[in-house]
């Protein structure tokens, strides 16, 4: 597959299930793909020192995490037979329960798909700047640390 450009991953607030409906629904035309693979993150209700959380206020500097998603992206595409990926990451304000990370990989075959997906998150959640307030009830924050 040919190099593709630094993308722009990032979108405003949380992922809606249209953009994610679109995403998918765009793909039936590319009859050479066999198998997909999806990872949704979606922000969890964690109890944390007697506090719920009720959203997670992401913020990232966007050109360099751009570059680093861009280098994961490469790399899978070295590793894996892919037909294609995307990523979308949140920043601002997600609250419960809805989406902040959309992984979307595409192959001719269903064992790429589910390598190549695991390798993508767990190298995100490693390697990218992406930061996230855990908001509470009382509005009162703390800094997210990934598991």
């Amino acid at each position: 597959m040919e190099k593709a450009a630094v993308k722009n991953v990032f979108v405003q607030g949380a992922i809606t299930p249209e953009f994610i409906a679109n995403s998918i629904a765009k793909h039936q035309s590319k009859t050479q793909i066999g198998a997909h693979d999806i990872f949704l993150g979606q922000v969890r209700a964690d109890a944390i020192v007697g506090k719920e959380v009720k959203a997670i206020d992401y913020s990232a500097y966007e050109a360099m995490a751009n570059k680093k998603f861009h280098e994961i992206r490469e790399a899978t595409f070295g590793k894996y037979e892919l037909s294609c990926m995307h990523i979308y990451h949140s920043v601002g304000r997600v609250e419960v329960g809805e989406i902040c990370l959309f992984v979307f990989v595409s192959s001719p075959h269903r064992k790429e798909v589910f390598e190549a997906l695991q390798y993508v998150v767990e190298e995100i959640k490693a390697q990218v700047p992406v930061f996230g307030k855990e908001v509470f009830e009382d509005e009162s924050y703390q800094w997210k640390v990934n598991k």
